[in-house]
């Protein structure tokens, strides 16, 4: 037994001895418009291009008319009267049968359709003469009817009018679409045509779609970092995002090409656009459900450096400057306010109680310095207890990184904004990372990390090697809370067929919704956050690396757990005593999750979303010295009752 006794580490817990809080906001969710994330993914509508407004006016639609009658469906355009939505068609129906005269919409590679769901089919309209009665109907891949309901809009209706009408779909489909019919005689203007499944997130007319948001609500995350990303500087300044243009009534709002539109040829994406349907009011009123911070970042006066590298000059920043400050008074200001007001008429009186705000997105060198110190200036004068988070670029590390962290902590600045999509070997070797950053000042937070593995691409991207290297990774995290303060993966959401970047979090299709690996990695860190990090040593040294374990260790105060995680990524199991100190006795059970595959290429798939997930058992407990067997390739989360 003595060669066995050998190979048990010792692990100390030293449970009075606290090194630093945990902060409530230490693991959340940055969310970005990347990989059909919002159009086409979690906001809930089905049709694609509803007002036209695509480059090309009718991508999306198809037009199926016997006999053909040349200009029946026009594209009519109103620039002038209304520069955010200002094309419309026009539908001539001349003494048409039903069937004769169609308009399909092919949704977002296809619609989501489930048997028994209610569907909300609106429409705005105007009969300009005679009299159009219109069908819509749900078809399955084979273009059989699956549900349909007659329209009868109001004949000699001059003004824009909203009609909806809701009905059953009698079979499930994962690549169905929306036919609208057309008969009698007459002329109809139509806008906003729209599909939306019944049952939406908190049942919202209009909303998001109900199990991706329960992803995200399972994680339990501190704060949700939104819109983006890319998308907030755009490809140039014309096309970054605009949060005012994202708020007040969703047919106002202006569409904008999604940069991920052209931006990798390899995985083109020409139908992929912004309605802004999911804005501004509905991140808040996201984070308000589900009890995260809101982190919003908003543009600098710099477009995306790798494209255009465009700047607005220092003389003119100020609207820029003004969006900021008006953002601050939208979500907290008092109902009289211009902004508290559009708020309140949004259907939220009550303020979003926002603590903080990005100010660019992985912008650097000395032309983003000096916008930021002009932003600082101005929104801390006006809001000093708002806390500013800026970028140090785009790379952990070289040239870049160095002129910025070193200038933005003499700023003083809340946050500076780490990003690392690296090799799993960059996440086991980097646990140290922030041992020897200083403890006072400014705080960091790892908004964008991955590990990303070589030579594959797409879903497989997402292996159990990569997850499992970022859970050891976030040991180091977790261990330097008095660092480290905020963290999240990125990007969050992927569709199977419209993806432009890999690995993501979230992997879905029109039906399904599957945790990568990296997801219940996250998931396990903040639903098993603790309040306060202990130590946890082997041989007096914390635990990063030696025999490839990793851990890490936390108290929860109003539970009185101690919570521990370890990672063992050798291919074989190890065994380890945990040595608690500073404890009168554990209680006689433990709670033990386990994430483990013994094949490191192994990935969770539609067809088995759960290949790794973790495994929750309970453990029989004797004494102040339990024995854990680590399993190969795997992380650990055991929560111990201490008394």
């Amino acid at each position: 037994g003595s060669s066995l006794f050998a190979q048990t580490k010792n692990f100390v817990v030293s449970v009075n001895k606290p090194v630093a809080p945990i902060p409530s906001t230490m693991w959340g969710v940055f969310f970005e418009d990347i990989n059909f994330g919002a159009d086409g993914g979690i906001y809930a509508e089905l049709v694609k291009n509803r007002s036209f407004e695509f480059f090309r006016p009718l991508m999306g639609w198809k037009v199926d008319q016997k006999p053909v009658e040349e200009g029946c469906i026009l594209i009519q355009n109103r620039a002038v009267k209304n520069t955010n939505n200002p094309r419309f068609a026009r539908v001539t129906v001349s003494n048409r049968a039903k069937g004769s005269l169609s308009l399909t919409n092919e949704g977002f590679r296809g619609m989501g359709i489930k048997e028994g769901l209610r569907y909300d089919f609106s429409m705005l309209y105007k009969m300009i003469s005679g009299n159009v009665k219109m069908y819509v109907e749900l078809l399955n891949a084979r273009k059989e009817v699956i549900g349909s309901a007659e329209i009868l809009p109001e004949a000699a209706n001059k003004e824009w009018k909203k009609l909806a009408v809701s009905f059953n779909a009698s079979q499930t489909e994962e690549k169905g679409s929306m036919r609208i019919l057309f008969e009698g005689n007459g002329v109809i203007d139509l806008d906003m045509l729209s599909l939306f499944p019944g049952d939406t997130w908190k049942n919202r007319p209009g909303g998001m779609r109900t199990d991706m948001v329960q992803m995200l609500s399972d994680m339990k995350p501190g704060f949700i970092r939104f819109p983006g990303g890319c998308i907030v500087e755009g490809f140039d300044l014309s096309q970054r995002y605009q949060w005012k243009k994202t708020v007040g009534p969703v047919e106002e709002r202006q569409l904008l090409i999604n940069r991920w539109n052209f931006e990798f040829q390899h995985r083109p994406a020409p139908d992929y656009f912004q309605t802004f349907g999911l804005g501004f009011f509905e991140y808040f009123q996201l984070c308000s459900d589900i009890g995260a911070e809101p982190l919003p970042i908003l543009n600098c006066g710099m477009a995306c450096q790798f494209n255009s590298g465009e700047v607005v000059p220092l003389d003119q920043l100020q609207p820029y400057i003004d969006d900021a400050l008006d953002l601050i008074e939208f979500a907290n200001g008092d109902v009289t306010t211009q902004w508290g007001k559009l708020r309140a008429e949004m259907g939220h009186p009550q303020p979003f109680n926002l603590k903080m705000l990005g100010v660019g997105n992985e912008n650097w060198g000395p032309q983003y310095l000096e916008r930021f110190k002009a932003f600082q200036k101005q929104l801390h004068a006006k809001y000093p207890n708002i806390k500013l988070v800026a970028s140090s670029g785009t790379d952990p590390d070289g040239d870049r990184f160095s002129l910025l962290n070193t200038e933005l902590r003499k700023l003083n600045v809340d946050f500076v904004d780490e990003h690392y999509y690296r090799p799993p070997q960059f996440f086991f070797s980097g646990i140290n990372r922030y041992d020897n950053y200083p403890r006072n000042g400014s705080k960091v937070f790892a908004g964008e990390y991955a590990s990303h593995t070589a030579g594959t691409t797409g879903p497989v991207k997402n292996s159990w090697l990569a997850a499992l290297s970022e859970a050891a990774f976030l040991t180091g995290l977790e261990r330097n809370a008095e660092v480290v303060q905020m963290a999240s993966y990125a990007p969050l959401f992927a569709h199977y067929d419209g993806w432009q970047w890999a690995p993501d979090l979230i992997w879905v299709n029109n039906l399904n919704v599957i945790g990568s690996p990296s997801y219940y990695v996250q998931k396990l860190y903040s639903t098993n956050k603790g309040t306060t990090v202990i130590p946890i040593q082997l041989d007096n040294k914390i635990i990063a690396g030696q025999d490839s374990l990793y851990a890490t260790a936390a108290i929860d105060a109003p539970s009185k757990e101690i919570i521990i995680k370890i990672v063992n990524a050798l291919p074989r199991q190890q065994s380890v005593t945990l040595n608690f100190e500073g404890i009168k006795k554990l209680a006689g059970t433990a709670k033990y999750t386990i994430l483990q595959s013994d094949d490191l290429n192994r990935v969770n798939t539609i067809a088995n979303p759960g290949a790794i997930s973790p495994k929750e058992t309970d453990i029989r407990i004797t004494g102040k010295k339990p024995a854990i067997p680590l399993q190969a390739y795997s992380f650990n989360v055991i929560r111990l009752k201490y008394f």
